[in-house]
């Protein structure tokens, strides 16, 4: 596992060593203890998430005020623009954004506990996995607005984006509840 700053504190991209042949190919996809290394604390997952979305769908953006997720995401089949927003009141990077094209599986997102997290897909059709830090709680769960005016976030959409009926009518980021994390 190897990391790479983002802009925004506490989270990285994490790429993996992939080996190639005529056969196809093996990575090592995950290993604790290198990523406790990366995070420099001890993170513990405790549910893995498996999500399938068609050209066009965006998703986000989602985060919990009780019990927030860290994330661990990874694009294991078409490409996304994914997105995360820092909510921590404390960061330095508070209401700052970042987006990467994931579009390769040795390629993973970092999202630490008290981020905001979206994506758009830009293939025909994408599969996300990731892994979070805590269980999901549908009455602590949140959606900020994906295109807030006041983030201003480049998503580079194709058209009107498909979106749910909960990301339709997310909150604006001066609406949204902030919370401190560290």
């Amino acid at each position: 596992m190897n990391a790479i700053a983002t802009d925004l504190k506490d989270a990285y991209l994490i790429t993996n060593n992939k080996f190639e042949d005529d056969r196809g190919f093996f990575m090592e996809s995950f290993n604790l203890k290198e990523f406790r290394k990366i995070v420099c604390y001890d993170v513990e997952f405790v549910q893995d998430n498996h999500s399938k979305s068609s050209k066009g769908v965006l998703r986000g953006l989602h985060y919990q005020i009780q019990n927030p997720q860290g994330k661990l995401v990874r694009c294991v089949s078409g490409a996304v623009f994914d997105v995360i927003v820092d909510l921590r009141k404390s960061s330095p990077t508070f209401g700052k954004w970042y987006g990467i094209v994931l579009d390769r599986p040795e390629l993973q997102l970092w999202v630490p506990s008290g981020f905001a997290h979206g994506f758009y897909v830009k293939s025909d059709e994408a599969e996300l996995l990731y892994k979070a830090t805590d269980y999901y709680h549908p009455k602590y769960d949140r959606t900020l607005l994906w295109n807030d005016s006041y983030l201003n976030i480049d998503w580079n959409v194709d058209g009107d984006p498909i979106l749910s009926e909960k990301d339709k009518v997310g909150k604006t980021f001066k609406e949204c509840d902030k919370y401190e994390y560290e």
